[in-house]
Order: C-alpha cells, then structure tokens, then sequence
C-alpha cells in the first residue's frame, strides 16, 4: 500500500474556512489519501465533495477535550454517519479514565461504536496526559469495546505523538486493533519513524508536503 493510502488529510480549526474545506477534499483527492479528516459542521460537504472518488469521510466526535456526555457524542457520531461519514475519531473522556472509571470509558468506546453502524472508529486517549501504564491500560479497554483504531492525539493538547509512544501502543493492541499517530507528524522523517513504530494509520495538516517531491 502506498503511503498516500495511509494518510487522514486533516483539517480540525475552529478557523477553518469553507474555501479551505473545498481544498482539503481537492488535495485528497488529488493524492490518493485515505481520509479528509474535518469536524462534523462540514461532513455532509465534504461527502458531496468526494463523491465518486476512494477518498473517506473522516470526523471527530467529542472534540477535542473529550468532556462531553455519552449521548452527546453518541448523537454527534449517528448525525455524521448520516451525513456520510464512513469513519469517526472519538476522544476519550480523559478525566474519568484518570478518576479510574474504566468502566464508564469502555461502555462510551462501544455506544459509539454502535451509533458507527459497523463503519470504523477511532479512539483518541491523548497520550500526551497519560503516563506509560495509563496509556497501556487506555489500549487495552480500546481492544476489548472493539474499536478499529486507537489514536495517539487531538493535536490540540500539550503534545502530538512520538514513535516510542506509538510502539508502546502497538506492542499492547498487536493485530486486536490499528494504531493511528497524529498531532506533529510534518515531515518525511518523522512520517517514516511512525510508520517503522507500528502505525498504521498518519493523521496529518501536512500530508501534502509528506507525499510531495517538490
């Protein structure tokens, strides 16, 4: 598979632009990325965009400190896969897994992955508050509610993602569940260093100056 393959074309700010949005689904298109990765206010665009074209919908629910309330999110993701979303990264809610209510994060992971209606979830544990063992433990609940994906970052926290984080979560969730690295990732080194760690998936602002020889 081709690297361009790998790639969720994001665009996540609140500044974001309905010209910059048009963009980002001509740029995905035109490279062959996997994903436009946007908020849910411009999925239904983006879909009308990509049309006819391999390039997914990608959104994110509960974005980006993860605090909303289950049937918040839960609504959020069945409005975007109405809207043509075939692909939802979600954000944990990182004070209840730090207050130890795994639980309460497990049974969040899986309401949402049945508002999906079997299309592809990700799970945003922000990596960057969490220490090595909490990161470990946010893993493994992502594997047991069945998500397709833990995810590294938002990007919008105090760190994106780095490859001896990345290979801590591969070496966790092994073939259970992918691996996506976000938040940082600008440059071909970096690209190849989360790819050599274990990611499978690369979400990205950058992803034209990653695939492009100019």
């Amino acid at each position: 598979m081709s690297v361009n393959k790998l790639i969720d074309h994001t665009l996540l700010k609140a500044s974001a632009t309905k010209d910059q949005i048009t963009k980002l689904c001509k740029e995905a298109i035109k490279y062959e990325f996997a994903s436009v990765c946007v908020n849910t206010c411009w999925v239904a665009y983006c879909h009308s965009l990509l049309q006819g074209s391999d390039v997914k919908v990608c959104c994110t629910v509960g974005f980006p400190l993860g605090a909303n309330a289950t049937p918040v999110k839960v609504f959020e993701t069945g409005n975007a896969i109405k809207d043509g979303a075939q692909e939802i990264d979600m954000v944990i809610n990182i004070g209840e897994f730090l207050s130890g209510n795994y639980r309460m994060i497990e049974n969040e992971i899986k309401e949402v992955v049945a508002a999906a209606n079997g299309h592809c979830v990700k799970v945003i544990i922000e990596t960057c508050l969490l220490n090595d063992e909490q990161i470990i433990k946010a893993c493994e609940i992502v594997c047991k509610a069945k998500a397709a994906f833990v995810k590294t970052s938002t990007g919008f926290s105090t760190a994106g993602a780095n490859p001896r984080i990345v290979k801590l979560m591969k070496d966790t969730v092994g073939d259970a569940v992918k691996v996506k690295a976000a938040g940082g990732v600008r440059n071909k080194e970096e690209l190849k260093l989360m790819l050599e760690a274990g990611a499978d998936r690369i979400g990205t602002s950058s992803g034209v100056a990653l695939v492009s020889d100019e």
